[in-house]
């Protein structure tokens, strides 16, 4: 028998709806401001001034570590109000979202006493591919590497590093648990790192997700955990979606705002009278295939909710994430973007030249094209998700990005 649902398990001081009133107030300027984010390369100081009240980096932090402690469907919706007036500025805002709540659910207690509670709200970026190595030393380790994408690093705190461990040759250590190569997750102030830059991209220009390297940096021991077998240190519901799991909520959240944005704005373009959009909103094919776009794009959102929902409700029984749950937030993450990618097409292709100038269908159309090149979509894992439903993989467990036979 299930257990009653327990509501107190949310945090009890914070307000979503109040939220999303501010992102509201604050939404214009972030609009106005994209165009000046792309050309900087990064949110400019006006738009991340706007963003740092909302304290997006808090939005799972547990309340004890002065966090906000929401349920997921609320900082969901968060992530998705910020990026519908500017993809740059919700993905920077669903980075720092997504990684606080990492920090903040495996770091041991010895860590988070110095990180939470300053009276300096931290917010973590970096990269969750192994690009480094850390050699053991007294009290920690000595880290060296180069890392991409290290989105709104700049407008970070600490960074948030994978690498492996050297076993003393200059190879990988072994991790026993999983039988691959040990791999740590270390953090370090953003000061101690070199910002390489190398961000001259497609779309997202503005969310800095520049290249970053370390020097025999030194890492305290509890500032790194195990990314693959990490143990939730608390919330351990919902922090036992994992590493993956948690970033899978913040890329869910950026592409509901997308996709939502664009079919907002090829209706509105369509709904004007002069020239194309004249003639593209007396077009019988046009409203059928937007009709079908919103159709998709409603129904994976709502699959989203339905997923997350089901989630927050296992937290609220004090019970663990399955590895069934965890296989639908993949399904529901990869759904959400594949039906914002079509809605993205299918707007640009609709819209003709106007797509092709400067403004929002544009930008939103190089923001989703590479948004869906993330591997957090890749194809092996919806293959992954698809064979654990099916019943070919039903006694595998999620470990990173892959299902793996339980160790005994």
């Amino acid at each position: 028998m299930n257990k009653p649902l327990r509501h107190s398990y949310w945090g009890q001081t914070s307000d979503h709806r109040d939220l999303l009133k501010r992102i509201a107030e604050i939404g214009p300027l972030l609009e106005k401001n994209a165009d000046a984010d792309d050309a900087a390369g990064e949110l400019t100081p006006e738009s991340f001034k706007a963003l740092e009240p909302l304290r997006m980096s808090h939005v799972l932090v547990p309340e004890a570590l002065g966090g906000m402690q929401l349920p997921p469907r609320a900082a969901l919706e968060l992530v998705e109000a910020i990026t519908w007036y500017s993809g740059s500025a919700g993905w920077v805002s669903m980075v720092h979202a997504a990684i606080g709540a990492m920090s903040a659910a495996f770091l041991p207690d010895s860590a988070t006493s110095r990180l939470y509670n300053t009276g300096i709200d931290q917010r973590f970026s970096g990269q969750g591919a192994p690009l480094g190595m850390a050699k053991k030393v007294e009290g920690g380790y000595r880290l060296s590497g180069r890392w991409s994408y290290g989105s709104g690093f700049s407008h970070a705190t600490y960074s948030h590093s994978a690498c492996f461990v050297d076993d003393g040759t200059g190879k990988p250590a072994m991790d026993p648990k999983t039988g691959g190569p040990l791999i740590l997750c270390v953090h370090a102030p953003i000061p101690e790192h070199k910002p390489l830059g190398n961000w001259d991209v497609l779309g997202l220009k503005g969310t800095g997700s520049i290249d970053y390297a370390a020097e025999d940096l030194f890492i305290p021991e509890d500032m790194s955990f195990p990314i693959a077998t990490a143990e939730p240190q608390r919330l351990k519901e919902l922090f036992g979606l994992g590493v993956i799991g948690l970033a899978a909520f913040g890329h869910t959240g950026w592409a509901m705002g997308a996709a939502r944005r664009m079919l907002d704005e090829i209706a509105a373009f369509a709904r004007t009278k002069s020239g194309r959009a004249g003639l593209l909103g007396e077009s019988e094919k046009f409203w059928f295939d937007y009709g079908r776009a919103e159709a998709r794009v409603r129904a994976a959102r709502a699959f989203v909710m339905e997923v997350w929902g089901d989630i927050e409700a296992t937290c609220e029984r004090g019970e663990a994430v399955s590895t069934r749950q965890i296989t639908m937030v993949h399904l529901a993450k990869s759904e959400i973007h594949e039906a914002g990618e079509a809605a993205c097409n299918f707007a640009y292709r609709a819209a003709g030249g106007a797509g092709l100038r400067a403004g929002t269908i544009q930008r939103v159309f190089r923001d989703m094209m590479v948004a869906v090149n993330h591997f957090t979509i890749a194809p092996s894992i919806v293959t992954a998700a698809g064979r654990e439903i099916g019943g070919v993989w039903s006694d595998r467990t999620w470990q990173f990005y892959d299902l793996v036979e339980t160790r005994k």
